[in-house]
């Protein structure tokens, strides 16, 4: 039986990737949510993860943790995790790496809130830089293997790397590939996780700084923190 550990929906681009890609998958899992601020602290974290980070999944007496490897470890368990096609499985796996470990820009300048809606003070070079070259991996895998995923008919795992991206173009109104990002968004998983997220009443000053930073918040769709 798998556990999946995340944290705050809301916030938490990370746990998102393989939450969304479990359930698209059709893979059974208890999910552990752990919120911060309310329990932030690293011997929390580390009870459970080893890195004292989310996403971490527990398989019976095993733990793997961070959203690649549990990527790969879901891939040696189950089928359509990756494309069956040499070719795309090796496309997809090179541009899953390049969003796992770059796009800081995107990061630190568009952090994820499912809930509110953001006008950017400005568009900085670094982060229209990290735009152009989203818009060229995803017109790239979707001219090349048709789509409407980014290798085929079939969501797989580098779709689910980029979901986070799919909600911080709506929170930022990002100038992204639009027909992608709505077919990220109408996945029945990402409704079900942004519906999740507005109910949550934490909040996290951190993340809330950051996104104040970014620019004037133009709607706030969260439950209220004194409902």
């Amino acid at each position: 039986m798998y556990t999946l550990y995340i944290t705050n929906k809301n916030y938490s681009s990370w746990s998102l990737r393989p939450w969304v890609l479990m359930q698209e998958k059709a893979i059974t899992f208890t999910e552990q949510l752990i919120p911060f601020p309310e329990n932030s602290s690293w011997e929390t974290f580390h009870s459970f993860a080893p890195n004292g980070k989310v996403p971490c999944l527990h398989h019976d007496d095993l733990i793997v943790w961070d959203s690649l490897a549990i990527a790969e470890y879901l891939a040696e368990q189950h089928s359509g995790i990756w494309p069956v096609d040499r070719i795309a499985r090796a496309w997809a796996r090179s541009v899953t790496a390049e969003m796992h470990s770059g796009f800081n820009t995107i990061r630190q300048e568009c952090g994820m809130n499912c809930g509110l809606r953001i006008q950017l003070h400005q568009m900085t070079p670094a982060l229209q830089a990290d735009l152009d070259r989203l818009n060229e991996i995803w017109a790239e895998g979707l001219d090349r293997f048709g789509g409407p995923f980014l290798t085929g008919s079939e969501f797989t795992a580098v779709d689910a790397f980029f979901c986070p991206i799919a909600f911080r173009a709506q929170t930022y109104n990002l100038p992204l590939h639009a027909s992608y990002i709505q077919q990220l968004l109408s996945l029945k998983s990402m409704q079900a996780w942004e519906a999740a997220a507005l109910q949550e009443t934490w909040r996290d000053p951190e993340h809330e700084r950051e996104n104040l930073a970014a620019g004037v918040v133009l709607l706030d769709r969260r439950q209220s923190i004194h409902s």
